[in-house]
């Protein structure tokens, strides 16, 4: 505790040093220089357009409006590389894996600070409406940037999401939209957004919605033994999987000379049915969930001096969980966990060379940043023998990117500190989990062979590691104290090419191609322990070498003056195989879920008010178990959505829309046992003023 003490003094003597370094320029003061003078000519030097050094993919403006989709989840699925885990219907939850390395290696930022879960290391995605959201962005590596939170280097890949920002047209002082949203399995989706510009300088967001859905849906179950006979095929209706979630946002954002500013406070709350996999001829079952989720996080950017910059980052969360099994005939469970976080941060910039550099020049920019951050858990539960386990985390990255005409490179190290305390020791856990100092580097470098074309080559290695979480570790009768880290070493090469044209029916396109081999080593799995059926430990037992290939293209057209038509396609080849044990019949074996082909197609054509959508997505066939026997064959599956809107040209703004999702009706899983929706429908009104 002592190393926190002593950071979080630091921390905050290094602010009020730096808030005093300051110097703001009123909006008055501003205003009041509105004379005419006669400038001569002046040449103006400015950093062409760069491209980031990291691949990224992204979704926003038109392109994720006109996605089916529902969640935050169902939009990362157009992205390549990425698998998602899905429980099936409105509710149920979803998670996804980048490039096979597992939910726990993806970091998830929500504006910019980290979505935290001490407790199991993963976020569930179904959460995360897509009604105020601006923009997704998926980075492989970290973000192709060094002015950042220690954080943001931590995990072998990242999710950015990117809730919307107040804009305002002249003379016009706030933007209010209500909308409705209304489909099959009973959904009723009321939401309303109001933005309001409380001055020039600072601006008020609020937001919130309410979800309700019966979660009932019809599904085909079939099942096909290995010799060819149908083992049974019949027609249900899932059940239990039933939501009703609530969510409120308020924001804040301020706007400085040489800085900005915003804060947030979200608050999520939930109830559900888990319909559970349908096994042993069960097909319903009475599992359910509570789960409350509330934060504050605030952001603050200043220029301090010419060359120098400053980010303070801060963030308190208070995560409440409760899961309910009534079903005696299995094990009566009735388990409630509080979690909570206090997370603070300070990075530093310092452009040596360049444009704003201390040092001028055209050609080069040499920045160098240093960041520190602090984080500390507690998580509480009412399980007999639980431990209350406390867990303070110190994170300290260095990092530098040179850019010199066709060469752009970035070198970071994080260091990773952690001092774990149980508050109640128990005879199978005495004393808490002992972690070693990690260091862990990362190096980037992109080439561009002709400054004219948009054509870059890159490159990078990065090696990180994920702690076992708290129910790794503590879960009673279950965690592991012995456990060891996870580690993923990443190493990638890929090409882009992007061209635009000013005139003619095409007007850009974009071609992106990465191949990649990650290693996976340490991997923490949970195993039987005696002859229990609810009796399990974590051990480290994998080692999983993933080879694979991700492509990307987008390209618009022109087609008349008022027809535009947007095209992407993705396409991710992965082979992932389990090299644990030579003596095991899944060695050599792809991983679960893990399909060799998938990809996905999605196309856009706006006419006036009118935008017509339509999107494919495919999965390969693939194994539910690194054992790649006929029996735990997967059939590929795939589905086709589709969706119409149009926006009318009155005072106030009406937007009308229509979602056809899975309009062939097909029947397929993601995880085994649990059947997914087929064809379902929505329709959204919304009114902004």
């Amino acid at each position: 505790m002592k190393h926190s003490l002593l950071f979080i003094v630091s921390f905050v003597a290094c602010t009020a040093v730096q808030a005093e370094a300051v110097s703001v320029v009123s909006a008055s003061d501003l205003d009041s220089l509105t004379h005419q003078f006669n400038l001569n000519e002046v040449e103006v030097t400015a950093r062409r357009r760069e491209e980031p050094v990291i691949p990224v993919q992204t979704l926003s403006g038109a392109r994720l409006e006109g996605l089916s989709t529902q969640s935050v989840a169902d939009a990362a699925r157009y992205f390549s590389g990425v698998q998602i885990k899905d429980y099936g219907g409105v509710g149920g939850m979803k998670t996804i894996d980048v490039r096979s390395m597992g939910t726990n290696h993806l970091g998830v930022f929500y504006d910019g600070i980290e979505i935290g879960n001490a407790q199991n290391g993963t976020v569930d995605l179904g959460k995360f409406s897509m009604d105020n959201i601006e923009e997704l962005a998926l980075y492989n590596g970290q973000k192709s940037e060094i002015f950042q939170p220690a954080k943001d280097y931590g995990s072998a890949g990242t999710l950015y999401i990117k809730t919307r920002r107040p804009k305002f047209t002249p003379g016009k002082n706030y933007n209010l939209s209500i909308t409705m949203k209304a489909g099959t399995f009973g959904l009723a989706n009321p939401s309303i957004l109001y933005e309001q510009k409380l001055t020039d300088n600072i601006h008020l967001s609020a937001s919130g919605e309410y979800t309700y859905a019966h979660g009932r849906y019809h599904f085909r179950y079939r099942r096909v033994l290995p010799s060819g006979a149908v083992a049974w095929d019949t027609t249900a209706v899932r059940q239990n999987g039933d939501v009703q979630a609530g969510r409120a946002e308020v924001g804040l954002f301020g706007y400085l000379p040489e800085g900005k500013w915003h804060v947030k406070g979200y608050y999520y709350r939930s109830e559900k049915g888990i319909p559970g996999a349908i096994v042993n001829n069960v097909w319903t079952n009475s599992q359910r969930q509570w789960d409350r989720n509330a934060f504050a996080q605030g952001n603050y950017t200043q220029r301090v001096t010419k060359g120098y910059d400053v980010q303070v980052n801060a963030k308190y969360s208070n995560d409440r969980m409760r899961y309910l099994n009534p079903d005696t005939t299995l094990m009566y469970i009735d388990n409630t966990f509080t979690q909570q976080e206090i997370y603070l941060s300070m990075a530093h910039r310092l452009a040596v060379v360049g444009v704003k550099g201390l040092v001028p020049h055209n050609d080069v920019n040499w920045d160098v940043s240093l960041s520190a951050d602090w984080q500390w858990n507690y998580l509480e539960g009412n399980l007999a023998n639980f431990v209350f386990p406390e867990r303070n985390t110190v994170l300290a990255a260095a990092a530098t990117q040179l850019y010199w005409k066709y060469l752009k490179t970035q070198a970071s190290v994080l260091g990773t500190f952690i001092f774990d305390k149980i508050h109640q020791p128990t005879l199978s856990t005495p004393t808490a989990y002992k972690q070693k100092p990690q260091f862990t580097p990362a190096v980037f470098v992109s080439y561009q062979p002709i400054l004219s074309e948009e054509l870059f080559l890159r490159a990078y290695y990065k090696r990180i590691f994920r702690m076992p979480t708290f129910n790794d570790l503590y879960y009673t009768d279950v965690g592991n104290i012995s456990l060891l880290p996870e580690y993923t070493t990443q190493y990638d090469g890929g090409v882009q090419y992007d061209k635009r044209w000013q005139e003619g029916v095409c007007r850009m396109l974009s071609i992106k191609a990465d191949g990649y081999f990650n290693q996976v080593k340490n991997k923490i799995v949970a195993i039987p322990k005696g002859n229990g059926q609810y009796r399990w430990q974590m051990m480290n037992l994998g080692y999983v070498e993933i080879r694979g290939c991700d492509v990307n293209a987008s390209g618009t057209f022109d087609l008349t003056n008022e027809v535009l038509l947007t095209v992407a396609a993705a396409y991710t080849y992965q082979k992932a195989q389990d090299f644990t044990d030579p003596g095991e019949m899944t060695y050599g074996g792809q991983i679960a879920y893990i399909p060799w082909h998938s990809g996905s197609a999605t196309v856009n054509l706006q006419w006036n008010g009118l935008s017509v959508n339509y999107a494919f997505i495919y999965v390969g066939e693939r194994y539910h178990n690194s054992a790649n026997i006929p029996a735990n064959h997967e059939q590929p599956w795939y589905t086709h959505d589709m969706s119409i809107s149009y926006d009318l040209p009155t005072r106030p703004r009406l937007h009308f829309a229509i979602e056809i999702n899975n309009m062939f009706n097909q029947q397929y899983e993601v995880i085994l046992n649990y059947p997914m929706p087929g064809i379902n429908g929505k329709g959204i009104i919304r009114i902004t003023i």
